[in-house]
């Protein structure tokens, strides 16, 4: 007898523990989901931003050789190549400006081959970017990291065209 009630006892007792257990565990589930969320959302924000950053920076490199190789081979007739360079750089930075960027000087490279503005000839167009990854101060020491951003692009002067600029 004294079996039983001891059994009864415990199993009762078992039973108001588990109570208590889970009067005290009210709540906690918020606060868990709460920390989790933030150790998991803050870093998949961060890596977004910075995705956004390097397809905004590759869009924009793109659209400037683009724009720069057109610019370039269709400067009107009397202008030189020197002229068509700048035309092409100007081109390049009004596209670059368009996606929230700035073009440095040295990041545009425009190379012909055989000769420029020659009937036959390509005018290739290179870009090189660096895009910074975002929310990183410089106060931290040494160069912000950065992501590679280069396009190329090649236009044609045509076979049948005058040509242009300085001999």
């Amino acid at each position: 007898m004294r079996e039983r009630r001891r059994n009864r006892d415990s199993s009762s007792n078992l039973l108001a523990k588990a109570a208590r257990r889970k009067r005290d565990e009210q709540g906690s589930a918020v606060v868990e989901f709460s920390w989790l969320a933030l150790l998991l959302l803050v870093p998949l924000v961060y890596v977004m931003l910075g995705v956004f950053d390097v397809q905004r920076a590759s869009y924009g490199a793109t659209a400037a050789t683009r724009a720069a190789g057109r610019a370039f081979v269709i400067v009107p007739q009397g202008l030189t190549e020197d002229d068509a360079r700048a035309r092409a750089f100007e081109a390049a930075r009004l596209a670059m400006k368009d996606q929230g960027l700035d073009l440095g000087s040295g990041d545009l490279t425009i190379t012909c081959a055989p000769a420029c503005l020659e009937p036959g000839s390509t005018v290739t167009v290179e870009l090189d970017h660096q895009v910074p990854l975002p929310l990183i101060p410089e106060a931290l020491g040494g160069a912000r990291p950065a992501v590679h951003v280069s396009a190329s692009h090649t236009e044609p002067y045509g076979d049948y065209r005058e040509a242009k600029g300085s001999p």
